[in-house]
């Protein structure tokens, strides 16, 4: 079994005033990839793209949704 790489507080995280815990952008650099989660810290330049209440795999659908809006004759 393959232990888990140990955090450090204030370099790969933060409390924040929720209590809830942050990655920094140190660590999100360190990870390699970005995950489109619109991570607050995010230094992939995603965060300011999406709303973080809805699931990373819809952020975009509404830039590539298609829809017609004129009504058909039937």
């Amino acid at each position: 079994m393959t232990s888990s790489p140990t955090l450090i507080k204030d370099l790969d995280y933060v409390i924040n005033e929720d209590g809830n815990l942050v990655f920094t952008a140190h660590y999100l650099l360190k990870r390699g990839h970005c995950c489109q989660s619109g991570c607050a810290n995010c230094p992939y330049g995603y965060s300011d793209k999406v709303d973080p209440n809805v699931p990373a795999e819809y952020n975009d659908a509404w830039e590539t949704f298609e829809y017609d809006d004129e009504e058909e004759d039937d």
